[in-house]
């Protein structure tokens, strides 16, 4: 919210000029999904998922790998537009929730393979920590493309 030359965000008033600043160091920030460069090192947000999670629109997700390290970062980042909009409308829920004590840890993807032309699955294993008990999500999801577009489907826990 902008008011006199000022941008309110949590309940502090910044300058225009250093809320822009702390925007573009967000996108230089590591992504949390964890993909790494050549070289091994940690790629930046906005070279990373934030290509498609901030350009959903006109820039999807080119396969269903990207799709799923990008639904991650977006659950880590509380992106509820992003998620519901890459979550096929068969099996959409209309809101979703989020435990403000959920600290996301990180995220390792064991298998990525296509299962048919417009279909494939991806194994991962995602970390967390709530109520200061460490806890691992392991599911393999599916996916579909359609329209052009991937979609995260469903998928089954281990």
């Amino acid at each position: 919210m902008q008011a006199g030359g000022l941008v309110l965000a949590d309940n502090a008033a910044l300058p225009i000029k250093t809320a822009k600043v702390v925007k573009e160091a967000e996108k230089k920030r590591d992504c949390p999904c964890g993909r790494k460069n050549a070289k091994d090192r940690p790629l930046a947000y906005a070279d990373c998922c934030g290509r498609y999670i901030d350009h959903w629109d006109t820039r999807p997700a080119p396969d269903a790998e990207a799709l799923m390290r990008s639904r991650y970062t977006a659950f880590v980042s509380e992106n509820q537009e992003y998620l519901q909009a890459t979550w096929h409308a068969s099996q959409r829920p209309a809101q979703l929730d989020f435990d403000v004590a959920t600290k996301w840890l990180g995220l390792e993807v064991k298998q990525f393979r296509p299962t048919g032309e417009a279909s494939a699955e991806v194994e991962f294993v995602a970390r967390y920590r709530l109520a200061g008990r460490a806890v691992r999500l392991h599911e393999r999801s599916r996916f579909v493309l359609d329209g052009g577009r991937w979609f995260y489907v469903d998928g089954d826990q281990f």
